[in-house]
């Protein structure tokens, strides 16, 4: 069975808002009460539900950038390194402004700009940033043989650097590893996250490099389903793939292990593994199958992925800087008075984060509704 497609793939799409869903939904989980420890990230190595998600965004973006980066092929370089350099920029620089929203706070004489050495330099955006022009750089420039041979080079650099520079004894620690140190040569610590157990950045510099990878290989996913068509053949191909590439990363983790904080190249194999597989089995079920259960919901994420994310953040530090108790902030309230209320425990921390997550569904169907596409 073939069938034709001259336009991108809705299961590409719908694999994008899913991890927008998932994504909102493991930032803002309510408090009063732990959330699920699936939706958690794995305190240092080890692998939950959560640590699939941000993989996966960079796996989505890759499938996106095989269908954009075809027009520049036969453009001038300049056309390339315009958009791309501006791109690049923009997220980097909405990532940047986030971390630093609002920008003021109450000091001893009034309102005071919030200080520019206390602001966190990387995150998440800025990650997406950086990979998307070391990944669209790779690709352009390079066959995509090359780019797979640079790819694994990657992972196995990686490996060597954090053994070569990090403190002897430690060199997978957190406060110890080359990762952490190179952040606090280049940034300086009060530029870092300091929401983990001590300040240490899980979007630090050098893991950018091992993530970049996460987005050649859903290039390269979106590419072959381009070239093959969708078909029962690719999609076992997809199928196998996947495996492979996870049994690859579980063998590896035996001697570099799985953890998205240090982002291991055991744990880029070990994502990249498990997104291609859910990847053919969306393909199947909505390319094929046409199933269109839930389909529409998860593409209305997809439509404005970047947007609603930033909207997501925005509105979480909103929430969370406006006070409605001496002890609870406007988050914390409506959590613990309301949702803690209703539903006690973990569901009503989970229900918060769900309810949340619905609020900025709203936001991108109004925009969808309005055929408002945001494009960065």
């Amino acid at each position: 069975m073939l069938i034709e497609k001259t336009q991108r793939f809705l299961a590409l799409d719908v694999f994008r808002g899913l991890t927008i869903c998932l994504m909102i939904l493991v930032n803002t989980p309510g408090t009063g009460a732990k959330i699920y420890p699936y939706l958690s990230h794995a305190d240092w190595f080890g692998f939950t539900l959560a640590d699939l998600i941000f993989p996966s965004f960079l796996f989505a973006m890759g499938n996106a950038m095989s269908f954009s980066l075809r027009k520049f092929k036969d453009a001038p370089s300049q056309a390339f390194w315009k958009k791309v350099v501006r791109r690049t920029v923009l997220i980097f620089l909405f990532g940047f402004l986030m971390y630093w929203y609002p920008f003021f706070e109450q000091g001893a004489d009034g309102l005071e700009l919030r200080p520019f050495s206390e602001t966190r330099v990387m995150g998440v955006l800025q990650r997406i940033a950086l990979c998307y022009f070391i990944a669209s750089v790779l690709l352009y420039f390079l066959s995509e043989k090359a780019t797979l041979i640079v790819s694994g080079l990657i992972l196995l650099g990686y490996w060597a650097i954090l053994y070569l520079f990090g403190v002897p004894g430690g060199e997978l620690d957190m406060a110890t590893n080359a990762g952490t140190l190179l952040d606090f040569a280049v940034l300086g610590e009060g530029h870092v996250y300091k929401g983990d157990r001590m300040p240490f950045d899980p979007e630090g510099l050098l893991s950018t490099l091992p993530s970049t990878v996460n987005v050649i290989g859903g290039y390269f996913a979106g590419s072959f389903l381009q070239k093959k068509r969708v078909s029962f053949e690719s999609i076992a191909k997809l199928l196998i793939a996947g495996g492979l590439v996870t049994v690859l990363a579980l063998w590896w983790d035996l001697i570099f292990p799985i953890g998205k904080k240090l982002w291991t190249s055991s744990f880029t194999l070990y994502t990249i593994g498990i997104d291609l597989s859910v990847l053919a089995v969306l393909v199947y079920f909505i390319e094929i199958k046409k199933w269109r259960f839930g389909v529409r919901f998860f593409d209305i994420f997809g439509k404005n992925p970047l947007f609603i994310y930033l909207f997501s953040e925005l509105l979480l530090i909103t929430l969370s800087h406006i006070p409605v108790t001496a002890d609870q902030n406007a988050f914390e309230w409506i959590s613990e008075v309301i949702f803690q209320t209703i539903f006690p425990g973990s569901l009503g921390s989970f229900m918060t984060a769900f309810v949340f997550m619905l609020v900025c569904w709203a936001l991108g169907w109004w925009l969808h509704k309005k055929r408002i596409y945001i494009k960065i």
